[in-house]
């Protein structure tokens, strides 16, 4: 079983000068409302080998920052201030100096590896192609190199993947890629925007080790942007926390997280899901909407928000101020918080109880699937398409999901939670097994009127609140559209309306604005409503929190908290952020490659999962506590989850187990060649895993 440990900050030498410094940073970006001044006096220094977490919700100005620091900002933007990179200001440079410059003394890990990435090129050729700008190098020479940067960052058989091309690598090792370009040069400064947020949490962690050994390579000092307070939390040495455009807290990172001075900072980390948090203790959200760029009101940008505001932090914006003992805050109560005499957070929501109690007693089966079999056909050819094989989606899943319960389906990229969820949505005959909800087999309704009723009991919540709902309608029209399709009359679809708004702590005046005026928060809380119109007993969210911020993902998971505990729903969630799922679930089933390889309730998978994909998975979750974060052992899974045309003869997870390589040969003959059965854990219900090793 292969271990790695966290590795702690990375101490820099007392008399290092700054590989990059940034004075009064400003960026506006004209608009027909006004100047959105999206970057407002930002400052910091960054020390060689260190790392420097910026974080906060979206619209803080996070991406805007590094975009000018990279100096590549479109030309309507207004930027001012100072970039000093080794000494040399960027701030006004031409575009053919500041490209001798980028990808050579300062490197960038894009978000969107793909889109980073030139798809009619070789990986190789790309990699070559980057050193060769700028070194003085032979084809045959930057082609070593560049098989060279590809073993390092891990990626096998690296001479013969350098001549693949980007769209024949996962997203994992696509990221890894554009990672070697950004170290071919050794830059000084690395800048990673959002490096992980596309990726599965096993591969997160893979990319933040080799973001790690790259800096540690290089000695570059690295700005990390994330949204994911536990990453900042595991690899950042410094934190700064970004609103409505500026810095307003700034620290060392075991500060921040221990005692955060700014009250913006304090609520957004209790509004983070954490593994080690009670599945039933609501989380504080930050209550409003971050202010607009243009035209700022006088006065703290947060006070609006801000549960200790008072009539000086509406006078006047704070100026950020250095601490004693702490760092930087952009706060007049900042003395009071850190003295410990003012709760940054104010008053909190009370705790409800984390035994059970209020939660609804499971009731009648919903949903029941035996035996379900998905597969797609492979097909081949331009004009004449022919079949060359088969994709199995899902194979021989089975369990049940009861009123008041919430069953959550985790796995990996292409593990079958989603076709799973889409099958029981078809409400349609499924290939091989059955599918069974409210006690009616799917495509045996023995009537229009019945098929009708089922499909009332089954609703679904996109990921995408924006694209989920017509743009052109207003709120009351989307909320009316399926209770039209119910038959219902206009006086009863008006009530509804009110009702189902109340029901998701909107007010009535929404109901006359279109989706483009309304926050994430709120699109996704009309999203929920429509699901509810027609008043479903099982609802199936599909990756319902991953478009929002933290602070608004808060609010979200207590809505669906409480609307289960008021209605009796049963919820069948996909999400890949398992810190989510044990939050909402009562019990969890992982996938692997089309199979459920363990499920049991969630605090007994948590707790002790029994599958070695299972703690691979739990022990990649990244926690926000610096301390606990970095002491962590992670379990590394070894390649990637092989195709699903070519599933293995035996266990499925065979090819990356852990514990398959201490096994002995019986074992393992078992391993490569039978399927494993279902073994229930004894004095635990319902916890079942399936692995020959274990």
């Amino acid at each position: 079983m292969t271990i790695t440990t966290q590795a702690g900050p990375q101490a820099a030498p007392a008399t290092a000068e700054p590989v990059l410094s940034v004075r009064d940073l400003r960026v506006t970006f004209p608009s027909e409302a006004g100047p959105v001044e999206a970057v407002r006096g930002v400052g910091f220094d960054l020390l060689p080998g260190r790392t420097l977490g910026i974080v906060g919700e979206s619209g803080s100005g996070k991406s805007a920052t590094a975009m000018a620091v990279m100096g590549l900002l479109p030309a309507s933007a207004e930027v001012s201030g100072q970039v000093l990179l080794g000494g040399r200001d960027l701030v006004g440079l031409g575009d053919k100096e500041l490209s001798a410059i980028r990808g050579n003394s300062i490197g960038m890990v894009f978000q969107d590896p793909l889109s980073a990435l030139t798809p009619i090129f070789s990986v190789g050729r790309l990699l070559a192609d980057a050193l060769r700008v700028h070194q003085d190098l032979t084809k045959k020479a930057a082609w070593e190199q560049a098989v060279e940067l590809l073993d390092l960052v891990g990626i096998p058989d690296p001479r013969g993947r350098a001549k693949s091309f980007p769209h024949e690598f996962s997203g994992g090792m696509r990221q890894r890629v554009v990672i070697a370009m950004a170290i071919a040069n050794r830059p000084s400064v690395l800048v990673a925007d959002e490096p992980t947020t596309a990726l599965d949490v096993t591969v997160q962690a893979q990319i933040l080790d080799v973001l790690r050994l790259a800096q540690r390579e290089t000695g570059a000092g690295l700005v990390l942007i994330t949204h994911d307070l536990g990453v900042v939390a595991g690899h950042a040495d410094d934190v700064a926390v970004m609103y409505a455009g500026r810095i307003v807290e700034r620290a060392g990172v075991d500060e921040l997280f221990r005692r955060p001075a700014m009250p913006y900072t304090a609520r957004l980390l209790a509004a983070v899901p954490t593994v080690d948090s009670g599945v039933h203790r609501p989380l504080v959200p930050i209550g409003g909407e971050p202010p607009a760029l243009v035209d700022l009101p006088a006065g703290c940008p947060f006070a609006s928000r801000c549960a200790v505001a008072e009539d000086a932090c509406r006078a006047e914006e704070p100026a950020l101020r250095e601490i004693t003992g702490h760092g930087h805050a952009a706060c007049l109560r900042a003395d009071e918080i850190l003295a410990g005499t003012l709760d940054p957070a104010g008053d909190p929501v009370p705790d409800e109880p984390s035994d059970g109690a209020g939660e609804p007693a499971a009731g009648e089966v919903v949903l029941r699937v035996e035996d379900l079999v998905k597969t797609f056909p492979v097909t081949k050819g331009a004009l004449l398409r022919r079949r060359v094989g088969t994709l199995h989606a899902v194979n021989g899943v089975s369990f049940e999901l009861r009123a008041g319960e919430t069953l959550g389906l985790v796995g990996e990229s292409g593990s079958g939670k989603t076709t799973t969820l889409m099958e029981v949505l078809r409400l349609k005959r499924p290939e091989g097994g059955r599918i069974e909800v409210s006690g009616t087999e799917t495509g045996t309704a023995e009537s229009a009127a019945r098929a009708r009723e089922l499909r009332q009991d089954v609703q679904i919540v996109m990921q995408d609140p924006l694209g989920a709902l017509n743009p052109r309608l207003p709120v009351f029209e989307l909320l009316a559209e399926p209770l039209r399709a119910a038959g219902k009359d206009r006086e009863a679809i008006t009530a509804r309306v009110r009702e189902l708004l109340a029901l998701v702590g909107l007010d009535p005046t929404v109901s006359g604005r279109f989706p483009a005026a309304l926050s994430g928060g709120q699109r996704q809380r009309i999203g929920i409503a429509r699901a509810l119109a027609t008043e479903p007993k099982l609802l199936a969210l599909d990756e319902p929190l991953s478009a929002l911020d933290v602070s608004v993902q808060a609010g979200v998971i207590n809505l669906l908290a409480r609307l289960r505990r008021e209605l009796g729903l049963a919820y069948l969630v996909v999400a890949h952020d398992l810190a989510v799922v044990r939050y909402v679930s009562d019990r969890i089933a992982v996938m692997y490659l089309g199979h459920i390889v363990e499920t049991g309730a969630t605090e007994a998978i948590f707790s002790d999962p029994k599958h070695p994909y299972t703690r691979a998975l739990l022990s990649a979750i990244p926690v926000p506590d610096p301390g606990r974060e970095r002491a962590r052992e992670r379990i590394v899974l070894q390649g990637e989850q092989p195709s699903a045309t070519r599933p293995p003869a035996g266990c499925v997870f065979v090819d990356r187990c852990p514990l398959y390589r201490l096994a002995d040969e019986d074992v393992k003959a078992r391993c490569r060649t039978e399927r494993p059965e279902t073994t229930e854990v004894a004095a635990r219900p319902g916890h079942r895993y399936a692995c020959h090793a274990v």
